[in-house]
C-alpha cells in the first residue's frame, strides 16, 4: 500500500487516507455493540492513550502484564481503524474513538452501552495537535502556529472541529450511558479520576491495586513504556515525541495575547450552552 497520506472528508469529518479506510467507515453504522462493551471517546490529543492505559489496567485488575506485552492500540483498539478485528475481540471489548457523534455506530445508542468522553481545554488541544502534526509522517507539517491555529478554529484539521465534536456529544448525552471527565481533572487527581471511572463501570479495585493502576497511568511512567509511548511510529522529527509533555497550560508558551483573546471570544460564543468548566492553567 502506498504511504502517501492526505486528509479527506467523509460525511463532514476529516480523516487520513491509508489510515482511515472509507470502506470501513461506511460499515461502522451497522457495527454490533455488545452490552458490556466500553468505548472511550476523545477529540485528538485529549488523553486517548491515557484512557487506553487506564481501561487496560482496570479490566486486568491491576495486572501489569496487561500493559507490558501489547501496545495500547492492540489492547484497546480504535473503532474507526481496521487494524485489529474489533468484531472478533472477546468480551468485554474495550475500544477508543475520535468519531464525532453523528458517525458513531447506531448500536452504541442502545441502553447500557458505556461511553466515557474525555474533554481537554481547546487551547492545549490546539498546541498538542500542532506539534503532533509536525511530528508524524501521515500529516503535513504546518509552517507556523499562527497558520495552524486558524485551521484549528475553522475545523480544517484531523477530525474537523473541536467545538462541533464536544458540542454534539454533550447535547446528545441522553442517548447514551455516558460519563464525562476532563483531562485537567485527571491531571489534578488521577487516583480520584480512576476511582470515578471504576464506579461508572461497576469495577472494584482495592486500595493497593488502585495505587498500582494510578502509578502505571502517570505520564512519567507511560512516556518510558514502549507499549504505550508509540516510540516506533514513523515520524519526520527525531527530536519530537508522540507523548510530548502531557501538561495543563502549555498553550501559554504558544499563544500571543491577541490570539488568546481572539480564541476566548470564539470559545464564549461557540460554548455558551455547554457547561464545561475547563482548567486553563496548572497553577
Amino acid at each position: 500500500m502506498s504511504k502517501h497520506y492526505d486528509l479527506y472528508q467523509y460525511k463532514g469529518c476529516n480523516f487520513i487516507s491509508n489510515i482511515h479506510i472509507k470502506e470501513h467507515l461506511e460499515k461502522l453504522d451497522q457495527l454490533e455493540i455488545r452490552d458490556n462493551d466500553v468505548i472511550a471517546v476523545t477529540y485528538p490529543k485529549s488523553g486517548t492513550i491515557w484512557m487506553q492505559q487506564i481501561l487496560s489496567l482496570i479490566y486486568s485488575d491491576g495486572d501489569l502484564a496487561a500493559v507490558q506485552g501489547k501496545r495500547t492500540a492492540e489492547r484497546v483498539p480504535w473503532i474507526e481503524v481496521p487494524v485489529i478485528d474489533f468484531v472478533k475481540q472477546p468480551s468485554p471489548r474495550l475500544s477508543v474513538s475520535h468519531l464525532p457523534y453523528h458517525l458513531i455506530p447506531k448500536d452504541v445508542k442502545k441502553e447500557n452501552r458505556k461511553i466515557i468522553y474525555v474533554a481537554r481545554n481547546p487551547k492545549d488541544v490546539a498546541v498538542s495537535l500542532y506539534h503532533f502534526q509536525n511530528y508524524v509522517i501521515m500529516l503535513d507539517a504546518t509552517s507556523s502556529f499562527e497558520d495552524f491555529l486558524e485551521k484549528f478554529i475553522e475545523g480544517k484539521v484531523l477530525y474537523s472541529s473541536w467545538f462541533d465534536h464536544i458540542h454534539d456529544w454533550y447535547t446528545h448525552r441522553d442517548e447514551f450511558d455516558i460519563l464525562f471527565v476532563t483531562y485537567e481533572e485527571m491531571q489534578k487527581d488521577l487516583r480520584a479520576s480512576i476511582q470515578k471511572i471504576c464506579d461508572f463501570l461497576g469495577k472494584e479495585l482495592d486500595d493497593e491495586k488502585l495505587d498500582i493502576v494510578t502509578e502505571q497511568c502517570t505520564f512519567k511512567v507511560m512516556k518510558i513504556n514502549p507499549m504505550a509511548n508509540y516510540e516506533n511510529i514513523e515520524n519526520k522529527n527525531p527530536n519530537g515525541a508522540f507523548l510530548r509533555k502531557g501538561i495543563v497550560g502549555d498553550w501559554k508558551n504558544h499563544f500571543t495575547v491577541a490570539q488568546s483573546e481572539m480564541f476566548d471570544r470564539i470559545y464564549q460564543e461557540r460554548m455558551k450552552d455547554i457547561p464545561f468548566k475547563f482548567i486553563w492553567d496548572s497553577k
